[in-house]
């Protein structure tokens, strides 16, 4: 999935940072909605680094079921909070 187009259907923009706290958190509410509807192993990570990038993700051993997937989604969750803090 291309996170612009997420971030566009979801959101209504591509750029998040834009939104109201009230628009924000209705965008958020329908990605948690299809991350927990979605079956397609790839489009579900995508939904839950979406959600990761807005502050709501669940944990990746709670969003997850299937060893990889958890250890993929600790492995992006590490390297994104890496770069936060280099960004400081």
């Amino acid at each position: 999935m291309d996170l612009d187009a997420i971030s566009q259907h979801f959101f209504g923009t591509t750029d998040i940072d834009t939104l109201s706290p009230e628009a924000l958190e209705a965008g958020r509410e329908r990605v948690s909605i299809a991350f927990g509807t979605e079956r397609e192993a790839g489009r579900r990570f995508a939904l839950w680094a979406v959600l990761r990038a807005t502050g709501v993700a669940p944990a990746p051993h709670v969003a997850f079921k299937d060893a990889r997937e958890i250890r993929a989604a600790e492995t992006y969750a590490a390297a994104i909070g890496f770069a936060e803090r280099s960004d400081d």
